[in-house]
């Protein structure tokens, strides 16, 4: 296959959504707000994971909110930033399934080179705004993405945590992919059906039937 995410973006950066979109960012910074992740790592998932080696797809809402969290990677936060609660979540339940070691920090950069897609739904936030974005176009830009893997890949496993990551099970054809489905890991809902999922072993085991290599969810 030689499509790439830049084939994806080129195609989408010149549609009307997409110019309001970046046009509102521009102009949110030139009046003094501060926008996370910066400019530089909002594309950072469709970076980081090239398209035709997506094994998996973890999606998240919107990015952290707060100073130094946000890198561009959902759930994922820099090396030297405190671990946020979901993410510790997450992390107990890929020591209880897969019997590794606690990571020691919360950068999910080595899932993406992988094959880890981690793509968050609404790609920037204000500082301290959560949903700040929610209403300025990202979701028309990424369910685009969602629906482009569906299409043009095969065996992809899609990992829902929550119900707004689940009401992205529309876009995925489920007679070629694989949809596991989960409370999300918020400290709120973490014991709701997220604890013991075991979505970690269980997508290695799907890999490894389609025969893919398995994710080292080591960090």
């Amino acid at each position: 296959m030689n499509y790439t995410w830049q084939n994806f973006i080129e195609a989408e950066q010149g549609k009307d959504y997409f110019l309001k979109i970046m046009s509102e960012i521009d102009s949110q910074i030139k009046n003094g707000i501060e926008i996370y992740p910066a400019k530089e790592n909002i594309f950072k998932a469709f970076n980081s994971t090239e398209f035709e080696n997506i094994k998996v797809v973890i999606i998240g809402q919107d990015p952290y909110h707060n100073v130094g969290q946000a890198n561009g990677l959902c759930f994922s936060v820099p090396a030297t930033t405190k671990i946020p609660p979901s993410l510790v979540n997450i992390f107990k339940e890929l020591v209880a399934d897969c019997n590794i070691k606690m990571p020691t920090h919360g950068n999910l950069e080595m899932w993406a080179k992988q094959g880890v897609f981690l793509l968050n739904s609404i790609l920037t936030v204000q500082a301290h705004a959560p949903a700040s974005h929610n209403k300025i176009g990202w979701q028309q830009f990424t369910d685009n993405a969602i629906s482009t893997i569906s299409a043009n890949l095969n065996g992809v496993v899609f990992l829902l945590w929550g119900n707004y990551a689940q009401q992205k099970a529309a876009l995925i054809n489920t007679e070629k992919h694989h949809i596991l489905k989960a409370a999300h890991p918020s400290p709120f809902s973490v014991y709701r059906g997220f604890a013991g999922c075991k979505h970690f072993s269980v997508t290695n085991k799907i890999l490894a039937q389609h025969g893919k290599q398995e994710i080292d969810w080591s960090i």
